[in-house]
Formats: structure tokens, sequence, C-alpha cells
């Protein structure tokens, strides 16, 4: 048995005795799950920490009315109408084998839009080549008949002249000759008829692909690949006339109906003011191109043709709007304004320049240097340059908001954040 000291000594603490593994496998526990504790909150800082899209206010840059000062002699309504517009068929009748456009699309004068199956103007135009090849071959070989005709006509002439053949076989000579000579003529004439027949079978091909008239824009597409077109409404219902209608948007005016006891108010050249239903705020200048010398019996008017001098995407065909015609111009009248109007809150100065904040794409804002000039009622400011009609400024601007920098536009009842 051990004594009571051996076993005492037994109870003694190694100071140099190793580890036990176990408190390796510990440590790297606790690493590990410091680790994650960092970056669950670099997590954390980047959902909660990091700075929002401040909420803004935002306001629209109104074109300001160019028009003359001028009174209002008379108001009317019409529509926006396209002088030049056209729904492009084929001049053939065939089966669509492709439509190259979509509604919105700008096409260029001389694009081709559509083609339909060629199969037959090909076969057409082969049989023609064809037709040409044999009509030249036959040509040929009567030249070369005519060749040895005339030949042994003057061989035979001369022995004609020595009494050594009969007069007979000499005029028999001559008369092959003749008739070989009129065949040519008619050989001659065959070739050119079977070249014409030739072209004419190769605008057929040509006849099969469809190209825009003039420079426009798509607002219709009519025809899918498959379907039968024909200009001549072939078919009744089942086949199209045409495959798309396009407009010149450069041609755009307006029509109004103005009363037969006010017609005589409207001049050509009278100035006019149009606005838009659609844009209610935009003012578009504009002047009488002619009255129509014609009148409605059923609802006693008479039509006016009136220019718009703005070219503008937002106006199309068929928009309605107010025509109001306005008195000449005096001489010495105040200079028209220029530029747009907008907000004076949405002019700001960043390192003494007056400026503004464009939202654009994606809501990321863009500072614009901008020309200011007079002020435009109690909330108003002119812009002279640096904005356009149309665009999207934010209104009383954070000091903290830099170009470049993603906004949220709110609504009318958002109050303005800042991160």
């Amino acid at each position: 048995m051990n004594s009571p000291a051996d076993l005492l000594s037994q109870l003694r603490i190694d100071r140099n005795a190793a580890p036990p593994p176990s408190s390796r496998r510990g440590l790297w526990i606790a690493l590990a799950v410091a680790a994650v504790l960092l970056l669950l909150a670099a997590v954390g800082w980047w959902v909660f920490g990091r700075a929002k899209a401040p909420t803004v206010q935002t306001g629209t840059a109104i074109a300001i009315n160019t028009g003359s000062s001028a009174a209002s002699v008379l108001d009317a309504t019409g529509y926006v109408v396209a002088r030049r517009i056209a729904t492009v068929s084929a001049k053939v009748t065939g089966k669509v084998r492709e439509v190259r456009i979509e509604e919105g699309q700008h096409v260029a004068a001389g694009e081709i839009i559509a083609t339909l199956d060629p199969i037959d103007a090909d076969q057409q135009r082969d049989l023609a080549r064809a037709q040409v090849s044999a009509a030249q071959g036959q040509l040929g070989a009567i030249q070369a008949q005519l060749r040895d005709a005339s030949a042994n006509a003057a061989r035979l002439a001369s022995l004609a002249r020595q009494r050594l053949v009969s007069q007979a076989d000499y005029s028999r000579a001559v008369a092959q000759r003749d008739a070989l000579r009129a065949q040519l003529d008619a050989a001659q004439r065959s070739v050119g008829v079977a070249g014409r027949q030739f072209a004419i079978a190769t605008q057929g091909v040509d006849n099969t692909v469809v190209r825009s008239p003039f420079d426009g824009v798509v607002i219709a597409k009519a025809a899918q690949p498959g379907e039968i077109v024909s200009p001549f409404s072939a078919g009744g219902g089942f086949t199209r006339t045409g495959i798309g209608t396009i407009v010149d948007m450069d041609s755009l005016e307006v029509q109004v109906d103005v009363g037969e006891a006010y017609i005589g108010r409207v001049q050509p050249g009278m100035p006019t003011e149009a606005v838009l239903n659609a844009y209610p705020d935009w003012k578009i200048p504009g002047k009488v191109i002619a009255i129509i010398p014609t009148a409605d019996r059923g609802k006693a008017t008479v039509t006016v043709r009136v220019a718009l001098d703005a070219r503008d995407p937002r106006i199309v065909p068929d928009m309605g709007v107010k025509v109001s015609f306005l008195e000449a111009a005096a001489k010495g009248a105040t200079p028209q304004l220029q530029g747009v109007r907008v907000p004076a809150a949405a002019v700001v100065k960043r390192d003494g320049k007056d400026v503004a904040f464009v939202l654009g794409d994606k809501d990321t804002v863009a500072m614009q240097a901008v020309t200011t000039g007079r002020t435009l009622g109690d909330t108003d400011v002119q812009v002279i340059h640096g904005l356009s009609a149309g665009d999207t400024v934010v209104l009383a601007p954070p000091e903290t908001l830099r170009s470049g920098e993603r906004v949220k536009p709110g609504t009318a009842g958002d109050e303005p954040t800042t991160p």
C-alpha cells in the first residue's frame, strides 16, 4: 500500500505539462464565433447604418410662353394631324415572309420594312432570263446564215455578169439573202422584247421588298409573317391591304373648326397659341397656314390649318388641342421671354453659382449650372440657359446633395428628408 506521503505527491500539479487537446479546440471555436459576430455586425451596418437616399420634392421645367403678348381674338378646338401619312403596302399580292417594323420605331426613306415570299417572282425572272438566252442564240444562227447567203449572192452576181450562171439562180440567192436580213431584224426585235421582259421580271422580284417611302415613325403594324397581303383587297377580310402606317412627324400641324360667324376674325399668317389637352401648362406658338375655302354645312364650320413652331416628341397625331388666335404683335412690343420656368426653390447656390439638380435615370441627380432671368409670379423663376422644357428638378435640395447621388422622389404630402 502507498503511504500518505506518496498519495500527496501524486496530487501535485505539473507546471511543465502540455495543455490537453480539448483546450485548443475551444480556442478555435472562440475565434470562429468572433468572426461570425464581426460579419453580422458589418451586414447590420450595411443594411441599417449606411446612409439612405433622401426623400425630396420635385418640379417640372415648363416652356415659357414665347407667343405674342397680344390678346386673343378667338378660341377654337381641334386636333393634331399629319399632312404626310401613309399606309404602306406591297405592289403585288403575296405571302409575308418577314416584317421588320414595330410601333414607335423610326424608319428612314428607302429602308426595308417587310419582305414577301419571292419564289414565284424568282421563277418568273429565271424564265425571262432563259428566253433572253434563247432569243440571243436564234439571233446568232440567223447572223451566220445571213453571212453565208450574202457571200453566195455576191459570188453569183459576179458569175451572172459573166453569163456563167442563169439569172434565176442569182435572183434566188438575192431573195434568200433578203429573207435572212428580215429574219435578222425580227430576231433582234425578239432579243429586245426578251430583254424588256427580263427587266419586268427583275422588277417583280424587287416588288416583293417593301420599303419606307419617307422618313417617319411607325404608328401601326398591320401584317404578320405568313399572312397574305394585296393592294387590291383580294380575298375579302382574310387578306391584308397594308404592312404598316408611317407618319412624318415633321409634317404635324393643327386643324381646328371655326364657326362661320367668326371666320372673318381669322387671317392667314395670324399668330396663334396652342395648348395640348395632355400638357395644359405648355403653350406652343404658331401661326395660321391657310383657311380651307369650303364650309361644312352640317356643322356650319370652316377648317383652319395652324402650324406649330415647336417640334417635340410629345406632340403626336390625333391629340386634342385648344388654339387661341392672337392679334398681330405691335411694333416696339416687349421682347418675348425665352427659356423655361421652374419653381424658385429648384435654384440654389453652390460655390457661388446658381445650379439646379436634374432628376435622371434610376433616380440619380445631376447638378446643372443655370442662368436665371426674371421672377415669374410669386413662386417661379425664369431659367434662360441650363434647363430644357420637361426636365424634372429637385426642390430645395439638401446642402449635402451631390451630383450622381440617388434620391427618393416624394409625393405632395411627403416631407423632405436628409441622410
